[in-house]
């Protein structure tokens, strides 16, 4: 495997060099179109090699192979007409790019296009930055998650670039999600809040390794793998995670979720499984709060998307999602989102995570496992600890799927230890308040939420200020 690391460090160097570039997010979109090019082709050699008759959507000169790949090839004003021209250039094209042998893909690549910029004004630059990501070989990887590997390099490097929150998780929060929700073949997978394709890939990777033994069985998954997104650089990013996990026409939508006609959605629309991490305090469009329930109408994204999650199920359907503190706990139409999930759904899971999980945000965060169909009775909580003599999650030390173990062990023979317990819906705080702190845990000892620290904070400043009202009084 290439040095992924130096080379998104290369890349970004380089990029800061093109006068057309400005800031991350600008470099973050023409990363996703390029590397989107650079997978597709190699998809498509691949599928050229082992299908008879297989065809690029690509016209043959705009495909990566025929004009990217010679480090001496296009360069400098030739190579940013050959982008931009505009009638002849790889974006006016590929913008209105028709395919008759096969129409599905060719909607995807114009929807990439349509959605997406070449900031880069200098030709010299833009091929220095092709040659490095020549450096990939996404064919001959053995590690099928070599674009998470990349992505994830891409973020640490562009920090800057927005909240990446709203659509990046750890890839082993995605993996133990995943397993724990066991989706099974020709069951209907769905993350409405995709970003760039996590739980989507690793539902792949999971039934694959599980079920799929035959080309039928693999005909089955390749139509069971649903996604929507709102935000174009993940749109582009994800649409080509899923290429590269070998799905030829990914069922990949570029789509507002929440603006889904709620009261429209119907058993034809409803799925088997949710895998999601749905954006928290991110801004939704005007209006957007109408189209849900008017009990549970609010401004806040991930209580929304909790409502919607539930209306989306089938009865029987499994889900799991990351949520915050934040969501699991408040009165008004918080209490009614929870008591509607409660009454319609069995949430027989929380695991508590450490603040630091979603490094560089500090947020207490949940993974919540629920089943539509029946009513809550009583839910088991478990607490995932950071890893012996580590005070926090960070870049260089990120949380790993092998720390999972002992929740794994435990969800199939569950017991009540140090950080595993269970409370009855009955006992539940007013208000049905799922923010159940760990019994067996010294007070002390516990991580405290933002909200809590604050609280602590402000009652400590009010007695300081007692005392200092008393100790001017007396002085006087």
């Amino acid at each position: 495997m290439p040095n992924i690391s130096s080379i998104v460090k290369n890349v970004r160097n380089i990029m800061r060099q093109d006068r057309g570039v400005s800031g991350d997010a600008q470099r973050l979109e023409q990363l996703g179109w390029m590397l989107f090019l650079k997978i597709l082709d190699d998809k498509d050699q691949e599928l050229e090699l082992i299908r008879d008759r297989y065809k690029s959507v690509i016209p043959e000169k705009f495909q990566w192979r025929n004009w990217a790949t010679n480090p001496e090839g296009l360069t400098g004003e030739d190579l940013i007409l050959f982008i931009d021209h505009p009638t002849d250039g790889l974006f006016v094209n590929l913008r209105d790019l028709k395919a008759p042998h096969s129409p599905q893909r060719a909607e995807l690549v114009r929807e990439v296009f349509d959605g997406s910029n070449n900031y880069m004004k200098s030709g010299f630059e833009m091929r220095k930055v092709i040659n490095q990501l020549n450096g990939f070989d996404f064919n001959n990887s053995d590690d099928r998650h070599i674009f998470g590997t990349v992505y994830e390099s891409i973020l640490l490097e562009l920090r800057d670039a927005g909240n990446k929150g709203e659509y990046y998780t750890p890839r082993a929060i995605t993996r133990l999600m995943t397993q724990m929700t066991a989706p099974k073949l020709g069951q209907k997978v769905l993350d409405p809040a995709a970003g760039t394709g996590g739980f989507l890939s690793a539902a792949i990777d999971y039934i694959r390794d599980n079920e799929v033994h035959t080309l039928d069985d693999e005909a089955i998954l390749q139509k069971s793998i649903t996604g929507w997104e709102l935000k174009p650089v993940s749109y582009v990013l994800g649409l080509t995670n899923l290429i590269l996990h070998g799905i030829d026409v990914p069922d990949w939508h570029y789509v507002d979720s929440l603006k889904t006609e709620y009261n429209a959605i119907g058993p034809k629309q409803q799925v088997d499984v949710i895998l999601a991490n749905p954006p928290f305090g991110a801004s939704i469009a005007d209006g957007v709060e109408t189209n849900f329930p008017s009990s549970f109408r609010c401004r806040e994204s991930a209580d929304l998307f909790i409502v919607l999650f539930i209306q989306l199920l089938k009865r029987g359907g499994r889900c799991a999602i990351v949520l915050p503190d934040g969501c699991i706990t408040g009165d008004g139409y918080k209490e009614r989102i929870r008591e509607k999930l409660l009454t319609e759904c069995n949430l027989h899971t929380i695991v508590r995570l450490p603040q630091s999980t979603f490094f560089p945000a500090t947020v207490a965060t949940n993974l919540l496992f629920f089943e539509k169909g029946a009513p809550t009775k009583e839910i088991w909580f478990y607490e995932h600890r950071l890893p012996e003599g580590q005070k926090s999650y960070s870049k260089t030390k990120a949380i790993q799927f092998e720390e999972f173990a002992p929740l794994i062990t435990w969800w199939g023979n569950r017991e009540e230890s140090d950080v595993a317990w269970r409370v009855k819906v009955e006992d539940l705080k007013r208000g049905l308040d799922l923010d159940v702190k760990n019994p067996h845990r010294d007070e002390e000892a516990k991580e405290l939420s933002a909200a809590e620290v604050l609280v602590r904070l402000n009652a400590s400043v009010q007695t300081t200020q007692k005392l200092l009202a008393e100790l001017q009084r007396q002085i006087g």
